[in-house]
Order: C-alpha cells, then sequence, then structure tokens
C-alpha cells in the first residue's frame, strides 16, 4: 500500500498546485494541506496564489482562511491545524497531500518540531527596529548556532530567534533538534526544480498574471478593513510593494518590477532551504510540471 502522505514541495511558481491537483483529479481520496505562511490569512487570495474557489470546490483544501490580516499568526499556530488536518484526513482512510512553499511551516508539520513560546512585547519591540543588520549581529552573540542558520535579510527569523533568546533565557537554538535535523520520516517529499532562468520567466509571468486579476485592488480593500493589515501581513510578497502604490501613490511599473525582484530572490531562499534536506526526491522538470513530476507522485501513493 502506498503512502497516505506525501509532500509536494519547490519554490513559488514551480507548478506545485497544478500537480497536486492532477494527482486527486484522477483519484477521490485526496485532501490539500496548503503549506503557506501567507495563504493562512483571509483576504490575501490573488497576491498568494491561492487555490481557487473551483479548486476548493473540487478537492477539500486545509491550511488556508485562518486568521484575519490584521491578526499574528505563528508556526505554533499552523503546526497545531496542520497536525488535526492530517489526522482528519488519515481517519477518512484518505491521501493528504502537502503543497509546500514555506519551509519552516513544512518542518513544523511533518518532523514535530519543538516550537518554545511567545512574547509578544519582546516581539513588538524587536519589530520596530530598523537597523536589521544590527539584529542579526546582536542575534550571533545571543546565540551563533541559530544566527549561522538565518541570513541577515530574514528578518523575521531574525526577530522570532531574539525574541525567544531575550524571553526564554535560552538560546533559540535549544530548543528540540531544530530544522537542520532531518529524522527518518514516513512521509516522502518530492521536489520541483526548475532552472533558474525558466523560473524567473514563471515568476515575471506570475507576478504580471496577479496585477491583471486585480491584486492592487485586493491590497486597497485590506487596507481599508476595520483592522487593517497586520506587520507580517504587509511584509508579504507583492503586497508590501503595492501598500506603498495605494499608501503614497508610488509608480506602479516600478512596484511590479520590485514585486518581481523580490519573488526572485524569496524563490532562491525557498530553494535554499529545501536544498539541504537529503530526504528530498528531486525531479528536475523541463518544459510541464504536470507531466514530468505528476509520475514521480503516483509511485508513492498508488
Amino acid at each position: 500500500m502506498g503512502a497516505r502522505r506525501v509532500v509536494i514541495l519547490g519554490p513559488t511558481a514551480s507548478g506545485k498546485s497544478d500537480v497536486a491537483m492532477a494527482l486527486a483529479a484522477g483519484r477521490g481520496d485526496v485532501e490539500i494541506i496548503a503549506v503557506d505562511s501567507m495563504q493562512v490569512y483571509r483576504g490575501m487570495d490573488v497576491g498568494t496564489a491561492k487555490p481557487s474557489v473551483a479548486d476548493q470546490a473540487a478537492v477539500p483544501h486545509h491550511g488556508i482562511d485562518l486568521a484575519d490580516p490584521d491578526q499574528t499568526f505563528t508556526v505554533a499556530d499552523f503546526q497545531r491545524i496542520a497536525a488535526a488536518a492530517s489526522d482528519a484526513i488519515a481517519a477518512r482512510g484518505h491521501v493528504a497531500v502537502l503543497v509546500a512553499g514555506t519551509g519552516l511551516y513544512l518542518t513544523a508539520a511533518i518532523d514535530g518540531l519543538t516550537l518554545p513560546g511567545e512574547w509578544p512585547e519582546i516581539r513588538a519591540d524587536l519589530e520596530a527596529e530598523t537597523d536589521f543588520a544590527a539584529m542579526h549581529a546582536r542575534l550571533l552573540k545571543l546565540d551563533p548556532a541559530a544566527a549561522a542558520k538565518i541570513e541577515t535579510g530574514n528578518q523575521r527569523r531574525v526577530v522570532r530567534a531574539l525574541e525567544v533568546c531575550l524571553g526564554s533565557g535560552q538560546p533559540f537554538s535549544s530548543f528540540g533538534p531544530g530544522t537542520g535535523a532531518y529524522p527518518s520520516i514516513a512521509t516522502p517529499q518530492i521536489g520541483m526544480r526548475w532552472s533558474r532562468e525558466v523560473l524567473t520567466t514563471r515568476v515575471a509571468a506570475r507576478v504580471h498574471t496577479m496585477i491583471e486579476r486585480g491584486l492592487v485592488d485586493e491590497v486597497a480593500s485590506l487596507l481599508a478593513a476595520p483592522g487593517g493589515m497586520s506587520r507580517t501581513a504587509r511584509q508579504a510578497l507583492g503586497y508590501k510593494e503595492l501598500i506603498a502604490v495605494v499608501e503614497h501613490g508610488a509608480p506602479l511599473d516600478r512596484a511590479v518590477d520590485d514585486i518581481i525582484l523580490r519573488t526572485r530572490q524569496f524563490a532562491v531562499r525557498q530553494e535554499r532551504w529545501f536544498r539541504r534536506d537529503p530526504r528530498i526526491r528531486w525531479v528536475e522538470i523541463v518544459a510541464d510540471p504536470v507531466a514530468e513530476v505528476l509520475p514521480v507522485v503516483q509511485e508513492y501513493v498508488s
């Protein structure tokens, strides 16, 4: 009997959701868990490439629309929800397909990552800081092991690590085996990898499509809502740049160029994260992600 839970992972614009939906179309027992730190927010649909209404009607989806954009949503929140979804899917005798773009969320979901507590006041003070390089240097003094694994530009991770160090009085890296431990698990992981040049083209096309589908109006609507957008939501790819357009009249064409650049940089960071995991079976895609990746996924769930 094949695996009852499988991961399809890769950088943004790699075609993960298309492969998952193609798998579901050929079976009647697939449910999808979206492993994406921004698809958890209600109303952030176009800019996060959230599954369409039609896709959600055709195949049960989990892990999306879990919080309002003005709320804080944590890795621990996702870990709890993903575990409950996996258990419920298994109880129905169905196959859980985790469609993963956020590496930390995936690690929390499949590796039982031990997560430290929350210190909101400390986090708020840290988020008010603007010298990110100095923050990373501070983390380097408090927890060299954690600092070595977090890029200087990854503000969210630096803030989180400092929050834990200051709040708990213990190094962030001391909580559980961490993200660098790759224990043996029964969940197969299939990674989708494009050439850098082709992925760059796909990213640009995806961003232009989002603009055509109304991303600017979506951002304006979110900002006008009573609660507005939390600091985390405002930092999401595409939203940050378009907030400047909506609130300050920044040129749209320049914002689009910035979104494409940031998304390309994000895709590189995603690949670096996933590349460290020796358990992943990579598929080098030439032209058609569904035709080339679906047969590999089917090997594990047939």
